[in-house]
């Protein structure tokens, strides 16, 4: 039977869907698509995601890519398509190919925005597209000796027109079209044309929904796991090593054109595929998502706490003081030790924290209320948080960490603590160890 809501699995669902969709509301997103998703079927579904992203309040701009639809239409005059450095080379009959291609594409997109079908995402759902000519362009010219002829490169991105747009509720729709400063028509790649925007908007996302899952986390080694995040260094340097990347399977190939728009200050670049049904929804409203982000490092996410963060850690120890793995701690006794916590934020929500009270005379200090939420554990929080509490104490000359635990032993064992008698404890400590919690005591030394 199906439409069946189970409350034990849609509610905590929902509770935890909820942080990104309050964090990403009035965001901007610039989302590139290329033709072959079109092609696979999946433009119906695709945009239904878009609408629902658009109802939760993030501005959207869509470029569409249409490779599959030119080649169908040369193939249909007897034509072949022509590459050359990883770019469609567009002669006056490949032109007016792109040109009908882009048009038919824009009426199906446009025409999928405003079915308000029945028992669907879409359904009473009003989304306005708006087209037009906010892309100036500039000719390749010669590279190589080859003439590229009517392919171009975005010369500018009228930023100001399409920020309006969006501001007012609108879905921007860009073709991979633009035009010089005298009229004449240039042939682009959506790949630029996303970048471009993106940058020129300083847009939150780019996401490219498209052909690959991901990029491998070894790029030898094509069925290894989709690397999740990747810092923008990293990313680089993969581009680097892989040199030219001319089609869309290429692991540099969409690789690159998210490193240049992070490198330009767009906080983070996404690679999904939309061979997954719902990828879209996946990456913006998940924690790890489906797809790979590069993100600039400078968003590094582990990072000292602030007053501001007091109510993202309560909620996140809250569970763990109610089943005992947590000494309860007063909302006030937070705030007043708030700059004495490490947490972990991905996208605007705590996922770990953890405290450091230093004992100077003593030359040690405790590491307290070390926590991970449930969502991601096992994935090497516990162990970033350590290490940086670890660099705390070392940074104030300690010569020690101690955890007071009746739980988790053999995790703090696996990473040097031995276990030491209550006597051990700093004086002042020990006047306020709980003999009845019968906490063990575990040290690590830093020397």
């Amino acid at each position: 039977m199906t439409g069946l809501v189970f409350p034990h699995t849609f509610v905590p669902w929902f509770r935890a869907v909820a942080p990104y969709i309050h964090a990403y509301r009035g965001e901007t997103f610039v989302v590139g698509m290329p033709g072959e998703l079109v092609a696979a079927g999946k433009l119906n579904a695709f945009v239904q995601d878009l609408a629902i992203l658009h109802a939760m309040g993030i501005k959207i701009v869509l470029v569409h890519g249409f490779r599959p639809q030119v080649n169908e239409q040369l193939a249909a005059k007897g034509q072949q398509p022509r590459y050359s450095h990883g770019r469609r080379i567009t002669d006056a009959v490949a032109l007016d190919c792109a040109q009908e291609a882009a048009g038919q594409l824009r009426f199906e997109i446009e025409a999928a925005f405003s079915q308000g079908l029945p028992n669907t995402p879409m359904a009473n759902a009003t989304v306005r597209v708006v087209s037009g000519n906010f892309l100036t362009a500039r000719p390749v010219g010669i590279v190589d000796g080859v003439d590229f002829q009517h392919s171009g490169l975005v010369r500018k991105v009228d930023g100001g027109a399409i920020q309006r747009a969006i501001d007012i509720g609108a879905i921007v729709l860009l073709s991979p079209f633009g035009f010089s400063p005298t009229g004449e028509a240039f042939n682009l790649s959506m790949e630029d044309v996303a970048t471009a925007t993106a940058i020129a908007l300083q847009a939150d996302k780019l996401l490219f929904v498209c052909e690959v899952p991901g990029v491998p986390e070894d790029v030898n080694d094509p069925e290894s796991p989709i690397d999740t995040e990747l810092a923008l260094a990293d990313a680089e340097r993969m581009v680097a090593n892989a040199g030219p990347a001319p089609e869309p399977t290429d692991v540099a190939f969409y690789l690159r054109h998210c490193a240049e728009a992070c490198r330009a200050g767009v906080e983070r670049s996404h690679i999904i595929p939309f061979a997954v049904d719902g990828a879209l929804l996946q990456e913006v409203y998940t924690h790890d998502g489906i797809g790979t982000m590069v993100v600039d490092e400078k968003l590094e996410s582990l990072r000292e706490a602030s007053s501001d963060d007091v109510a993202g850690i309560i909620k996140l120890i809250e569970p763990f003081e109610r089943d005992g793995t947590l000494v309860k701690r007063s909302r006030t006794e937070i705030e007043r030790d708030a700059e004495l916590y490490t947490v972990i934020e991905h996208d605007g929500v705590i996922f770990g924290c953890a405290a450091l009270y230093p004992y100077v005379e003593a030359r040690t200090a405790e590491m307290a209320a070390l926590t991970v939420s449930a969502e991601v554990q096992g994935q090497g929080d516990g162990d970033r948080l350590l290490k940086r509490i670890e660099q705390r104490a070392k940074a104030m000359g300690l010569d020690s960490i101690f955890v007071l635990t009746t739980r988790t032993m053999h995790w703090f064992i696996k990473r040097g603590f031995q276990q030491v008698d209550p006597e051990w404890l700093p004086e002042e400590r020990k006047r306020k160890y709980n003999w009845d919690r019968r906490s063990l005591v575990l040290v690590k030394r830093f020397n």
